[in-house]
């Protein structure tokens, strides 16, 4: 059935927890697809081209921003991140339920598009909290974790804005309630 499809979009600063979260939900619901988002920076350990991200250079990225190619686009820590429009219109025409993991400059974008996502907020259970997942995570040099937590207190101040919030204090406690919110939403 065509034009049955619903958006969900998926915000958290960096560290807490968001990855595992989606990954858990895109296990859960068959019928979900995940929106592979372009960037610009490169891949991080074993990341893959297509699965991970679209990686493509800054020239790229801009020639996109001047036809209009990005439903959401954002410069976050020096990188380009952007969401194709096309895919997105496409996938919800034809009664595809999609997921997009993206920032709360590009989450901001979609939620004043008209395509009425569900929005949902990840919560890491304190600001130490997510310090100490960023150092333990061993992907990033000092000067990228302390960026990131910069980013991050003004992302947390974002949570307001999304219909749904939740806390990563507890791994299976989120999933659980991670999960609860695509089962109602997608009226399962």
């Amino acid at each position: 059935m065509a034009g049955k499809g619903k958006l969900f979009i998926v915000s958290a600063p960096s560290g807490a927890g968001k990855t595992t979260l989606v990954r858990e939900v895109l296990k859960e619901f068959a019928d979900l697809s995940y929106s592979v988002s372009h960037t610009t920076r490169p891949p991080r350990g074993d990341e893959k081209e297509g699965l991970d991200y679209f990686f493509i250079t800054p020239a790229e990225f801009e020639e996109k921003i001047t036809r209009g190619d990005w439903l959401e686009w954002a410069r976050v820590h020096d990188h380009y991140y952007g969401t194709s429009r096309s895919f997105v219109e496409d996938c919800l025409l034809w009664g595809k339920s999609l997921l997009l993991d993206i920032d709360v400059q590009g989450a901001a974008q979609i939620m004043a598009s008209g395509l009425n996502p569900v929005s949902v907020f990840i919560l890491p259970p304190s600001f130490e909290a997510l310090s100490q997942r960023l150092l333990n995570r061993g992907t990033d040099s000092k000067e990228v974790i302390e960026k990131r937590l910069a980013n991050a207190k003004a992302e947390m101040d974002q949570k307001d804005r999304y219909r749904y919030v939740v806390v990563n204090d507890d791994l299976d406690r989120a999933k659980k309630e991670f999960c609860s919110i695509f089962k109602k939403e997608m009226g399962q």
